[in-house]
């Protein structure tokens, strides 16, 4: 039998929640391009804009065309054409004019109103330069003959740095700055993820809600353009859990390794996908026989994860801990905690940030806040573990919003974290329902 097409009603309630979704999303791009401090912000909300004006107004004629019961037919008439544009006016092109608006020399000035590019761009390649120079991409804030400022620090892992080694070694012209521009190559990486993941997952259909999420949410689109490196991170995070998913434990724990090596944040993401390895095959198991034998396999694909985890994650860090273990504490540990010679400058009035102001006793209240979602997410692995990518990706999702949100320095532009993974969830979705088998009815039988 034909699967039931969608009712006028459904469909309406669909369309109209795009109008509504890409009217917020040309809001804040306009917002962004008359009011925004920075340069590349208000680039990307002009091109922004337009891209998101165009989506909502598409939106409407599907919407208008379905209540008066006119089927649209070819690209015009697919929701994903609001995505597409977007892809290309909101993400592409802002990229490209603003790295070649950065080859006139506007990095590392005082003046945020003329960055081509967000300072963790300079920083990151920056680092890479002094990885090549000195073994270690930190440097001893407090050996500079100077006070120390913001700028000063590399908050990342060491793998940040490996984004940077492009413009590091082949940069110093026009053309080759602008080709080796950092964030060609965290777009790069993310991009290489999506595919590597959806390629695991024998390419599902994708709802055009994960889509929204993932790819046409304005932080998305904003961090693409003018910055980068959480979606590479975030790519890479979606990488590892599609290896897990796919039984690939060993390859799975190095890849949570980059990231981790890249960015502490995510961290926690470690202790989901270590229960994920270890319940996968027993869940499956579970709906088919008593599954004997599979607690060893288990076991076994649990500690190669661990054991490649801890691994890599210490040959990654250990050489340029060893060159300079004092300014890697610094940058890496101190800094983004608020504990370094230079506070951390982030800061959006997110709940943890604005209990921490209130005083001393407002920060303890803030961790004391982040130590019982702690708490609570490891109750909810041990009593609820995770048995499919999507709920794996769930709960790293919940962690990390927990995280972000009451952590007393944080950005806003983290949540950039959740809303992608959080798309990625519906995307494994649609994964595990097309390769889930269908349910045996009484009498009926199988070839």
């Amino acid at each position: 039998m034909a699967p039931a097409r969608p009712t006028t009603g459904r469909v309406s309630l669909v369309l109209t929640w795009d109008v509504v979704f890409y009217l917020g999303c040309f809001a804040f791009a306009l917002i962004s391009a008359l009011v925004s401090e920075f340069y590349g912000y208000r680039i990307w909300g002009t091109f922004a804009a337009a891209a998101y004006g165009f989506a909502a107004a598409h939106s409407g004629w599907l919407l208008v065309s379905a209540r008066l019961g006119r089927a649209r037919r070819g690209p015009l008439g697919s929701r994903w054409c609001g995505i597409a544009v977007i892809g290309l006016l909101a993400m592409i092109v802002p990229l490209a004019v603003l790295v070649i608006r950065r080859l006139t020399g506007v990095d590392w000035l005082v003046t945020p109103f003329s960055w081509a590019a967000q300072p963790e761009v300079w920083v990151i390649e920056r680092s890479a330069s002094l990885l090549l120079q000195h073994g270690t991409p930190y440097i001893d804030v407090n050996a500079l003959g100077r006070a120390p400022e913001v700028n000063d620090y590399t908050p990342y892992g060491p793998v940040m740095t490996v984004f940077g080694l492009p413009r590091a070694l082949f940069g110093g012209t026009p053309l080759t700055n602008a080709l080796t521009d950092a964030r060609w190559m965290f777009a790069l990486c993310a991009s290489l993820c999506v595919i590597a993941s959806l390629r695991m997952l024998k390419w599902p259909r994708i709802p055009v809600l994960s889509a929204q999420l993932a790819i046409a949410c304005p932080l998305t689109a904003l961090t693409w353009a003018v910055a980068g490196p959480d979606l590479a991170i975030v790519g890479l995070l979606v990488l590892a859990c599609a290896l897990a998913a796919t039984g690939r434990a060993g390859w799975s724990g190095f890849v949570l390794a980059l990231v981790i090596s890249a960015k502490l944040i995510v961290a926690p993401a470690a202790a989901v996908l270590a229960v994920f390895v270890l319940c996968r095959r027993r869940a499956q198991a579970g709906q088919d026989d008593t599954g004997h034998g599979e607690k060893p396999r288990d076991r076994r694909a649990l500690a190669w994860f661990v054991t490649t985890l801890v691994t890599a994650t210490v040959v990654l860090h250990l050489p340029v801990y060893l060159v300079a273990p004092d300014a890697f504490v610094e940058h890496v540990i101190r800094f983004p905690l608020g504990m370094g010679v230079v506070r951390s400058p982030a800061a959006s009035p997110l709940p943890g940030h604005l209990i921490a102001e209130t005083g001393s006793a407002g920060r303890v209240i803030s961790l004391v806040l982040v130590a019982a979602a702690a708490v609570a997410m490891l109750v909810w692995l041990v009593r609820r573990p995770p048995a499919t990518g999507s709920a794996a990706l769930l709960r790293i999702v919940v962690g990390l919003g927990a995280l972000i949100l009451l952590t007393p320095a944080t950005r806003y532009g983290y949540l950039v974290y959740p809303l992608v993974l959080l798309g990625g969830v519906l995307a494994f979705r649609a994964a595990e329902q097309g390769l889930r088998p269908p349910r045996s009815h009484p009498g009926a039988t199988s070839s």
